[in-house]
């Protein structure tokens, strides 16, 4: 490689350094005030690029034309921001992180439906920027005209930026609200105002990033989640509410893309996530951040689980008797459904086994759904094992990746601790995406069928209930076990806990272990049921599933991630026939997270209070 190459290289770097800048600076923006892990702000990103599209191709060919559809889109995208966060994320500002990250994520469902009924499904292919067709050679390299203006353009919004933060009235009540926003309200501040201010600025910024792609990239419906991901990167390694950390993030990792995929191509994939988790074990608020020792409304003691009552117990039996005769009931698809379902309900159950017990909420548990699936499809596969073999190894391939990172994630705690756990599933999904010649690569790994006594779909549906089902009923006992109380403990009051002797970090540490090798168990299962597997198991969306599943059921009761897997995949099952089934779902979750956040299993327990077959908080 040339000194010229490696110039060239760098500047490519560079110009992608800006394009991301944008994106992650608005999404650092509405973190540090709001306190909102945005996932729809990819979306805010893809609408931008879609609407500045349409307007240049719509409006005549020039320069004036060109750069007022780009400024137009990100205005038309802060618009769409305030109307989300006034209509919606407004009502969750004092909600857990848990329910605002499944809220933008019901968000995101809505808007890749809208934006595929406004501009259709096909991919679009914008036209260079006029007066910027050309390339200028830099030491005898070609360097796109187009990508020397993003290297100046990203300075120049952070240079804006910083003014309006560092030399404006709105700036200070902005970096006020960031240090502790619950001051800023008792001063008399108007936070409603405050807020939705941020958030146009957040999300028109994402608007502008998405719109001055238009000439680089083509333009289709899954910009959204490939730059979240990213975004999120950025901002956790610059440091949340920080523009100057999102800044330099943002160069450190496009410069690392830039010559890592010259390097080591295959690494690329996986190396922004690489660093983030550095980054978070070595200092977790980010290079530029401050530790966050602010404790936020919504942070609550929950109420003391019992064990249920005999209107429970009663209730549990004629579930259990009529999840045996089911094969008798259903036809051939429903038994297949149902043995979705039931697996699906162990992942769910194992997600809020970590979560309501322990307080650790995971963006990345399909980690261990996947790391069960693929070991267990190694050992059928390649080491040529029987089912059973592949259905014992896989769940401890789970528990020693639960193990190694977990090791990791139970130091943080809140959005550091969740992003974390993120970064694991993305090394975890990378590794099964790239190593093509162990794991099919995206092409996945197929005919990994039962053993013959397990073939039929009987044979299998009972094979699966009875693991399943012993998962969730040793999860239980877990949970009500001394050990349960001590991990409840700790999520209320780690201080106290500790005070009294108990290690709490080797218990959360165990916990983090038990709840990875349940999941490992139903992602064993899971593949055999399938006759395959892909990577997409251990991708952002199945961690997304597994919280709505929780969220649905109801996060404060034990039968909730039970009742929520099972509406969350008939639900599923239902609307994925209609055209617009992903705006449905959306709008359901939006609607859930808003109005009951108790969930279904929630709403009868509080019922069953008021008429006097429940007392209390009672395990259900």
């Amino acid at each position: 490689m040339t000194s010229g190459f490696i110039f060239a290289q760098f500047l490519t770097g560079l110009s992608s350094a800006s394009s991301l800048f944008l994106v992650a600076s608005g999404l650092s923006l509405i973190f540090g005030v709001t306190r909102i892990v945005n996932f729809a702000h990819g979306s805010f990103y893809m609408l931008g690029a879609y609407v500045a599209y349409h307007l240049i191709e719509w409006l005549p060919t020039g320069i004036l034309p060109f750069w007022g559809s780009v400024i137009c889109a990100a205005l038309v995208v802060g618009v769409v921001g305030v109307i989300v966060e006034i209509v919606i994320l407004r009502r969750i500002y004092h909600a857990p992180e848990l329910f605002q990250l499944v809220a933008t994520f019901g968000i995101v469902l809505v808007m890749q439906d809208t934006i595929l009924a406004l501009f259709g499904g096909e991919d679009k292919f914008g036209s260079r920027a006029p007066g910027l067709k050309g390339v200028v050679r830099i030491f005898g390299e070609p360097i796109p005209q187009y990508d020397l203006l993003l290297i100046g353009l990203g300075p120049v919004v952070l240079l804006v930026v910083w003014l309006l933060l560092n030399k404006t009235r709105w700036g200070t009540l902005v970096r006020a609200a960031t240090q502790d926003r619950d001051m800023v309200a008792a001063l008399g501040v108007n936070q409603a105002w405050l807020f939705t201010s941020v958030f146009f600025l957040g999300s028109a910024l994402a608007g502008l990033g998405g719109a001055v792609q238009v000439p680089r990239e083509s333009i289709n419906l899954l910009m959204d989640l490939s730059i979240i991901a990213e975004a999120f990167v950025v901002v956790v390694i610059g440091g949340m509410g920080s523009i100057v950390g999102a800044f330099l993030a943002a160069v450190l990792i496009a410069e690392l893309n830039a010559f890592g995929i010259l390097i080591m191509p295959q690494i690329t994939i996986v190396l922004a996530f690489l660093v983030m988790a550095v980054v978070l074990v070595v200092r977790p608020w980010g290079l530029l951040g401050k530790p966050d020792v602010i404790q936020h409304a919504g942070d609550q003691i929950d109420m003391p689980l019992r064990e249920a009552g005999w209107a429970g117990k009663v209730i549990g039996l004629l579930v259990v008797a009529a999840l045996i005769a089911v094969p008798y009931l259903l036809d051939d698809f429903g038994i297949v459904l149902a043995t979705d379902i039931i697996i699906f309900a162990l992942f769910a159950a194992s997600l809020h086994f970590l979560m309501g017990n322990s307080g650790m909420v995971s963006f990345g548990h399909a980690a261990y759904f996947a790391l069960g699936a693929y070991a267990s499809a190694l050992v059928f596969r390649h080491l040529n094992g029987s089912m059973e073999l592949a259905l014992l190894l896989g769940p401890i391939a789970a528990l020693v990746g639960a193990l190694v990172f977990g090791w990791f994630c139970v130091r943080l705690s809140g959005v550091y601790l969740a992003m974390l756990t993120l970064a694991a599933a993305q090394i975890v999904w990378s590794v099964t995406y790239s190593w093509g010649d162990v794991t099919g690569g995206d092409d996945g790994m197929l005919g990994i069928w039962p053993a013959e006594w397990a073939r039929s779909k009987h044979a299998f549906y009972y094979l699966t209930l009875a693991l399943c089902g012993g998962g969730v009923l040793i999860l239980r006992k877990i949970t009500h076990a001394p050990f349960g109380y001590v991990l409840r403990g700790g999520r209320d009051s780690s201080v106290r806990t500790e005070s009294i002797g108990i290690h709490l970090l080797r218990h959360r540490h165990l916990g983090f272990a038990v709840a990875g090798l349940f999941a490992g168990v139903a992602g064993s299962i899971y593949v055999f049921s399938k006759g395959s597997i892909f990577p997409d198991e251990a991708a952002i969306p199945r961690s997304i599933d597994g919280l709505v599943m929780v969220l649905l059921g109801g996060v404060h009761t034990l039968a909730g991630p039970l009742v929520g897997a099972g509406v969350f995949r008939l639900l599923e099952d239902q609307i994925s026939r209609l055209d617009f089934w992903r705006a449905i779902l959306g709008a359901i979750i939006i609607l859930l997270v808003v109005v009951a956040p108790q969930g279904v299993a929630g709403f009868f327990h509080t019922l069953a209070i008021r008429i006097g077959l429940a007392k209390g908080r009672e395990s259900a």
